[in-house]
């Protein structure tokens, strides 16, 4: 039988015992041990890297006034692929790949949108623009119905009215009630589907004539109604309108064009000293919207990874486990590069050696870490937490532990895959221009930009050089139960995405 060995350590106020399994892990954040430096004098070398050496902000700037918007499918997500292949490539990743999948793509042509009190020729032309996965053409007329925030309630009390008929609904929470969580817009237009609804107008709760687009489909495919986006002035015009006519109607006129092409992931590997079997995956979707350029959604996240790869390579770090940079396509027409990366590593038995999965989309400035519902990690990124703020103070290290949909992490989540993020913030200005024509460069603080790479950096490299890391890939049931316990359930069944009978 091994013997226990303690120790004795006199400190002020006190005498304190300690196992030799705590101090040796003491050892390994704060001292070098068998040759090895400490996680701690890593963190310090990233920090200064970063801090000295960062192009993160140099080549998002670059990059949004070479290429312009990352639409999947258009000439410019093809040539934002190309840009980081090379980037990466420069950076001395020799074997950057390109992960080639085949996508519907969808992008708009022309809408127009009409409205007119009923048995009138009093038309008004409203500033509108089409939802992604709209059709490919679409002519519809109907009586708009008022259904507000557009949550299962909202939908169920106006069921018996909707049915051949424009469903009028928020894009975010007007005056939400307490508790209530906002569905994604594809969420609402899917129960507006449900219902019978011919057509679907969203009203951004964004003050300043801001419109907003992105896909209004759970699935990345086409819709059979057509979905538009109207600002929050064209909203309110539209219902004070409804209260003095009673009965208004609209017209939805649009063609898009929706075809299949090929787009690229973009991976580049550092392979793992001891354990290269077994992966970190750390991704941020590439791919933009076309009402501007992208900088926020999600330069500032993508653009974040490759730096992160660049501090790794720029400090020669081996890190124990295999590093897989990933810069995803398609994110924004349905996590289809991530979802196409996740059905490649099934089909090929690789899913099982994914071992953590770092999501950088839209982070900035983060303050602390995010477990992702998986409670037996907080232990070990508490102390994560801790050793970064020892090398920076400023670094407030506050744990969360929530699970989200709607990013490149949930086709690994949805298989069980352990899934870590940053907690960070954006200020509102910023914010109301996610998904809209504002999104550009002079959005981005290149300050905070940093604190994004040096934090997840130092965290990235905690996973990858563990001994142990406390998370395993959960079964089919156990991924049930997980999702259920974080509330997902009810969002992924309207989007046909919950594949358990109960």
């Amino acid at each position: 039988m091994r013997k226990k060995v303690y120790v004795y350590l006199l400190l002020s106020g006190g005498i304190y015992l300690f196992s030799a399994h705590t101090l040796r892990r003491f050892d390994e954040l704060t001292n070098s041990e068998n040759g090895r430096p400490s996680l701690e004098k890593v963190f310090a070398k990233i920090n200064q890297d970063v801090l000295q050496n960062s192009r993160v902000y140099e080549t998002l700037a670059d990059a949004t006034k070479r290429i312009g918007h990352r639409l999947t499918g258009s000439p410019n997500g093809s040539r934002a692929e190309e840009y980081t292949y090379n980037l990466l490539k420069q950076y001395g990743y020799s074997d950057t790949q390109y992960a080639p999948f085949e996508v519907e793509s969808w992008m708009r042509d022309t809408v127009t949108l009409a409205v007119v009190p009923y048995k009138s020729d009093n038309f008004r032309d409203v500033e509108v623009v089409s939802l992604a996965h709209s059709p490919v053409e679409a002519h519809v007329q109907g009586e708009i119905v008022d259904v507000g925030n557009g949550l299962e309630g909202d939908f169920a009390a106006v069921k018996d009215k909707l049915k051949g008929r424009i469903a009028l609904v928020n894009i975010g929470l007007a005056a939400p009630t307490k508790g209530a969580r906002n569905l994604h817009r594809s969420e609402k237009t899917a129960l507006a589907i449900q219902h019978g609804a011919s057509g679907v107008i969203m009203v951004n709760l964004v003050p300043g004539n801001v419109l907003l687009t992105g896909t209004a489909s759970v699935t990345g495919k086409l819709i059979p109604i057509p979905s538009v986006c109207v600002s929050m002035e064209s909203g309110h015009e539209i219902r004070q309108w409804m209260q003095e006519e009673k009965r208004l109607h609209a017209l939805i006129d649009m063609t898009n064009v929706s075809r299949k092409i090929r787009a690229r992931n973009v991976v580049a590997t550092l392979k793992g000293s001891e354990f290269p079997d077994e992966k970190i995956i750390i991704g941020g979707h590439l791919d933009s919207w076309d009402l501007a350029t992208g900088a926020i959604d999600n330069g500032i996240g993508s653009f974040s990874v490759l730096d992160i790869a660049r501090t790794f390579k720029a400090l020669k770090l081996k890190p124990k486990r295999t590093i897989e940079f990933v810069m995803f396509m398609g994110e924004e027409q349905g996590l289809l590069g991530s979802r196409s990366l996740v059905e490649e590593l099934k089909k090929t038995g690789q899913l099982d050696k994914v071992r953590y999965v770092l999501n950088l989309d839209m982070t900035n400035d983060p303050s602390g870490l995010n477990a992702f519902g998986r409670s037996e990690m907080m232990p070990f990124l508490t102390e994560v937490g801790e050793t970064i703020k020892q090398v920076e103070p400023a670094f407030q290290n506050t744990l969360t532990n929530q699970a989200g949909l709607h990013s490149d992490h949930q086709p690994f989540m949805m298989e069980g895959v352990p899934v870590v993020g940053m907690s960070g913030h954006l200020e509102r200005n910023v914010l109301d221009c996610y998904h809209a024509n504002c999104d550009n460069l002079n959005l981005v603080n290149k300050d905070q930009l940093k604190n994004t790479v040096r934090y997840s950096a130092m965290l990235l490299y905690a996973l990858a050089n563990a001994d142990n890391l406390p998370t395993q890939r959960l079964d089919d049931t156990k991924t049930r139960d997980f999702l259920i316990a974080q509330g997902l359930r009810t969002p992924l069944q309207i989007a046909n995405e919950w594949r358990w009978k109960e």
